[in-house]
């Protein structure tokens, strides 16, 4: 497009963002110097939105005609200030009537305080709030000779219309006389082709592929398949540990305690190979045996039995 839309509330250098300019010194232009000091440096954003408040009131008391440039660049940089203040007191879903209350209607808001708007709400998720009042004034015909038209235009395609779906009037926004003055040829073909991208996705989101819920389905259906074959492994499994768990409790300390004596000796303290050993070695092997039956003994004829 014409301008570049980068998103900045902070008074950055990036194109698409507003600076706060002060205008010549003026008995009038004080209340902007202290508002932006109140602002900026000591961070007083309600000292700095009563500062504009009074600055706008004093310009609209003040004999001067509403055409006059300097006049309108006072009341613009005191509105800007204004804005970003109560952004920062996180009253922003009022900025937009609070904008009207200084200048009483939609096309009568200067490019750059609309482009400041979408900007704002757009970054806090709500770019639907500017959606009717950017159309009214970018149909205002005495709005298309500012120099921020055609940012504003872009802005309203690109982060209004198209992020709300709303392909059908993005394609006649182009085709009109906004398009034709707002956007050349190639950025039109361009824009062209990202309302079609919408269009796409949209008829992707409300008529999903058939074969994609198909392949879906069949997932869910293999997958239900293999967890039915999986329950009865894991139910006799679980049985199995059950009755070990159960038996292991039953038996005694000193049963335990015995075994662990007869295998120390037998292979620490004794030679299995000695003839002594063997009263050793038949007792032990009669009390693994019993510990043994003890354990696992009913498990097995419990399955031998089913």
């Amino acid at each position: 497009m014409r301008s570049s839309s980068s998103v900045s509330l902070n008074g950055g250098r990036g194109s698409g963002s507003v600076r706060l300019i002060s205008p010549p010194a003026s008995p009038i232009a004080v209340p902007v110097d202290i508002a932006i000091e109140y602002l900026m440096v000591k961070k007083d954003f309600q000292a700095a939105l009563d500062t504009c408040e009074k600055g706008l009131e004093s310009l609209a008391s003040a004999e001067q005609e509403e055409s006059c440039f300097k006049h309108g660049e006072l009341k613009a940089a005191l509105t800007i200030v204004g804005i970003q203040a109560l952004a920062e007191l996180n009253q922003w879903r009022g900025v937009l009537s609070w904008v009207l209350q200084q200048y009483g209607e939609t096309t009568k808001i200067p490019a750059k305080i609309v482009q400041m708007c979408i900007l704002l709400f757009v970054k806090v998720g709500e770019c639907a709030v500017m959606k009717d009042a950017v159309n009214d004034w970018l149909r205002c015909s005495n709005n298309m000779s500012q120099s921020g038209f055609s940012t504003v235009s872009e802005l309203y395609l690109l982060h209004i219309l198209l992020p709300m779906g709303r392909t059908t009037e993005a394609q006649e926004l182009l085709e009109s006389d906004v398009g034709q003055v707002a956007f050349t040829e190639e950025q039109r073909q361009a824009a062209c082709s990202l309302v079609d991208l919408q269009k796409e996705k949209n008829a992707s989101l409300s008529d999903p592929d058939p074969q994609s819920v198909a392949a879906t389905t069949s997932a869910a259906s293999d997958k239900g398949d293999s967890s039915k074959r999986l329950n009865p492994v894991m139910r006799l499994l679980l049985r199995g540990l059950s009755v070990a768990s159960v038996r292991v409790r039953s038996i005694s300390l000193r049963r335990v305690f015995l075994a662990v004596m007869l295998l120390y000796l037998l292979l620490i303290r004794m030679d299995p190979a000695l003839p002594s050993a063997f009263p050793w070695l038949l007792h032990l092997h009669r009390l693994l045996q019993q510990a043994w039956n003890t354990m696992f003994g009913p498990y097995y004829k419990g399955e031998t039995q089913n």
